[in-house]
């Protein structure tokens, strides 16, 4: 069990299709799915416990370093990792141009 939060251990979990950190007790989650040469990231979890820690922060970059280390477009559905690649452009070019497009333009 993860005590500190400042630099939390991120594991992907892929039996789960989930990167995931436990911190005091608590689990904070990105799910995704595997779609051929495509990683989409669905949802990103903190439990009330663990926010405004950077935990969502972390499981985000976990994520998008594991599509860069694999070579996979990433097709960002969750509404998190969505804010996050608008804050973070060095990820961008991960994602597909139509999709990017849809994440740069949400409000």
């Amino acid at each position: 069990m993860e005590l500190n939060t400042d630099n939390p251990t991120i594991t992907n979990n892929e039996s789960s299709s989930r990167f995931e950190t436990q911190i005091n007790g608590h689990t904070a989650i990105l799910t995704y799915r595997r779609l051929g040469k495509s990683i989409v990231l669905d949802h990103t979890e903190v439990p009330p416990a663990l926010e405004g820690r950077g935990i969502a922060s972390k499981l985000a970059g976990a994520a998008l370093e594991f599509a860069r280390a694999q070579h996979l477009e990433v097709v960002p559905l969750c509404p998190y990792i969505s804010t996050y690649l608008k804050k973070h452009p060095e990820y961008q070019n991960l994602v597909g141009e139509k999709n990017l497009t849809r994440v740069l333009n949400q409000k």
